[in-house]
């Protein structure tokens, strides 16, 4: 299990992804709106996360994801988009869905997580045969 500190960072690293794919730059009142947290709060998280080598800083204040940080980031919203895309499948609403996906993304080791997804893939192929 995850403590709650990496979960933090997994989802402040997250959130920078999706935000990168969505505006030109990213800032940390972007952030702060995304995860509706206070931005002093997302100030520390930021360095932080700068003193780990997972985001940069540019002077005008835009953050990046280092290479080491978008690995964690890419991790995380692919586990978040497969248990979001897979609880709706068996009928979840997309709300519901989402915070469940939120909540096991963190916590399942990457052992399980590798042996859900092959599982529901093999299935998923066997159904289309």
């Amino acid at each position: 299990m995850r403590t709650k500190s990496n979960e933090s960072v997994e989802d402040y690293l997250e959130a920078i992804l999706i935000l990168s794919q969505k505006l030109p730059v990213v800032r940390s009142v972007d952030i702060a709106n995304e995860l509706g947290y206070k931005k002093p709060s997302v100030s520390i998280a930021m360095k932080n996360l700068r003193e780990k080598d997972y985001i940069y800083v540019m002077e005008q204040g835009y953050i990046y994801l280092t290479d080491s940080g978008k690995e964690i980031a890419e991790m995380i919203y692919e586990r978040h988009n497969f248990f979001k895309d897979w609880l709706i499948s068996m009928g979840v609403d997309e709300k519901t869905a989402a915070d469940d996906a939120c909540k096991i993304e963190h916590d399942l080791s990457p052992e399980s997580y590798a042996a859900i997804k092959k599982y529901f893939e093999d299935h998923k192929n066997m159904d289309n045969q």
